[in-house]
């Protein structure tokens, strides 16, 4: 199948980084991302909870935002978008659930019963003790995305929380908190080398 001309627009659209197409993007694309992310964990009899796939739709979102677009400036156009979209989610998701269960297999974190993907996220006790270093972390960053860091990391809110408070759809604090990590990552290990 061909790609669509109400799918060329939006591919462009987001290309040219026109007012909206990203959401516009996402929600075409959510129940897509969705599907796959289901679909590749029942192939592999993994149980997600709903925190699993809001991560994991994030890390898919993500990968397609990463270097200004290059997934989707990489799309040649030979098929559908959707079927291109597919073909990345569902690599992004395989590679993001093997990496999880080989931390769990490893020791990182404590196997579940039934193949269940341990949530990634802090629980609240480890929210309290990681403060002074999200704290720290957090100099580095401004605007939204200190924001959005600190009511996940520190008020422990969930992503429907943050969305409403900071007037964004609860499918874009997955990618904030993700750039916002990295950000934080590299600026502990520069911190570190100093």
């Amino acid at each position: 199948m061909a790609l669509s001309q109400i799918d060329r627009n939006l591919l462009e659209r987001c290309l040219n980084r026109k007012p909206r197409a990203w959401e516009d993007f996402v929600d075409r694309f959510m129940g897509l991302v969705v599907h796959v992310i289901n679909h590749t964990a029942r192939a592999r009899s993994i149980r997600l909870s709903a925190a699993d796939r809001e991560d994991l739709c994030a890390e898919v979102f993500l990968a397609v935002l990463k270097d200004d677009f290059a997934v989707l400036r990489n799309f040649r156009g030979k098929s559908s978008l959707a079927t291109y979209l597919t073909v990345v989610a569902r690599r992004v998701v395989v590679r993001e659930l093997l990496s999880r269960m080989s931390s769990a297999r490893l020791g990182e974190t404590a196997p579940h019963a039934g193949g269940e993907i341990p949530d990634p996220r802090p629980a609240a006790e480890q929210r309290l003790e990681d403060r002074e270093e999200v704290e720290r972390l957090l100099r580095g960053l401004q605007g939204t995305e200190a924001e959005v860091v600190r009511m996940y990391h520190l008020e422990g809110k969930s992503y429907r929380q943050i969305g409403e408070e900071v007037g964004m759809p609860e499918n874009s604090i997955g990618p904030i908190l993700s750039r916002a990590r990295d950000r934080m990552r590299r600026s502990g290990i520069d911190a570190a080398a100093d």
